[in-house]
């Protein structure tokens, strides 16, 4: 028995009559433009999960990443852009 009840004869004999109703010149370049997209497909899903990956770098830096620099301007605060209270 082969793939779902189908023997191996009756499988041979749908891929003559496929190959008999499109040629085989029609069948290779079907069969080329499957992988050209599939390979595409690829691509394009490996593209973006490289740019997910940078964006969410990007976004969250790590604690040891920060500098002191950026450190001491959250602690204090520049006069210049302070602007006093009216009450």
């Amino acid at each position: 028995m082969g793939i779902g009840g189908i023997s191996i004869w009756q499988l041979l004999i749908i891929a003559l009559i496929i190959v008999l109703l499109f040629g085989t010149k029609k069948l290779r370049t079907l069969g080329s433009d499957l992988g050209g997209a599939l390979k595409g497909f690829k691509q394009a899903v490996k593209d973006k999960d490289d740019e997910d990956e940078d964006e969410h770098n990007k976004e969250a830096p790590a604690a040891g990443q920060l500098g002191t620099e950026a450190m001491r301007k959250d602690a204090q605060p520049d006069a210049e852009t302070e602007k006093p209270k009216d009450r």
